[in-house]
């Protein structure tokens, strides 16, 4: 979807931003009074169908604390503060994201965690300051073009040591059965034109090297959702 009034050049909140993001997700991420408006938990349980609390409690409860957690870009609603609670005073909890309406949206809800670090960067090359014991994309990978789903999964993985994990929570190809599956086809032709890309991949396939990690997948909602945990192990 392009944008209705093209910004001008001098624009702070899109400068630096993709084409893709400007071309397609203006209406969802790039344009602040559109993404003040989505901001809530109620725009995003009702995008997921009432499923996000339990997608969000498989993201959580992978958290202790203590923990340095990275996750590789904003989301709508409380789940950053949720994440960064649960790493507590005494971990480290790292948000990324290339908007600056989505770094600006998480700084603030962010500014009373002193563990919590917003950081503007592209998820396909941010490197962290210090070793991660997890890293999350949740609803981020179905967003971008293929090639960036190889890069950013790459990324990410490269910079998990032995014994911790990347989480992976995104859509995922429905069962035949699902209705829903139906309606997600025409949002993806209108709205969505990276996600079914992810209903015919694996995301394990987008990995370099795949086999140095232990790969589990679960699928919910008749598989309309998948949380898939990459485990390093050497």
């Amino acid at each position: 979807m392009s944008q209705n009034h093209p910004p001008l050049p001098c624009d702070p909140y899109y400068e630096g931003v993709p084409d893709y993001m400007t071309e397609v997700y203006d209406w969802a991420y790039v344009n602040p009074r559109r993404a003040a408006l989505l901001d809530r938990n109620l725009v995003v349980s009702t995008l997921l169908f009432l499923n996000d609390q339990r997608l969000m409690r498989r993201y959580l409860d992978a958290i202790r604390p203590g923990m340095t957690v990275w996750q590789v870009a904003h989301v709508y609603g409380d789940l950053v503060q949720r994440a960064a609670d649960k790493v507590g005073r005494s971990g480290h909890f790292v948000l990324t994201d290339i908007t600056p309406v989505q770094v600006e949206h998480g700084a603030a809800k962010l500014r009373d965690y002193p563990q919590a670090s917003v950081v503007r960067a592209d998820a396909a090359h941010f490197r962290m300051p210090q070793p991660v014991d997890l890293v999350c994309s949740f609803f981020m990978l179905h967003e971008v073009p293929d090639d960036l789903k190889h890069a950013i999964v790459d990324n990410m993985l490269d910079q998990v040591p032995v014994g911790s994990e990347a989480l992976f929570v995104d859509y995922h190809g429905p069962a035949a059965w699902q209705p829903i599956g139906w309606l997600l086809k025409w949002v993806n032709r209108v709205l969505e034109p990276f996600a079914e890309a992810l209903w015919r991949k694996e995301i394990r396939d987008y990995a370099r090297e795949a086999a140095c990690f232990e790969w589990r997948k679960e699928t919910l909602f008749g598989g309309v959702y998948q949380v898939v945990r990459a485990k390093r192990l050497r």
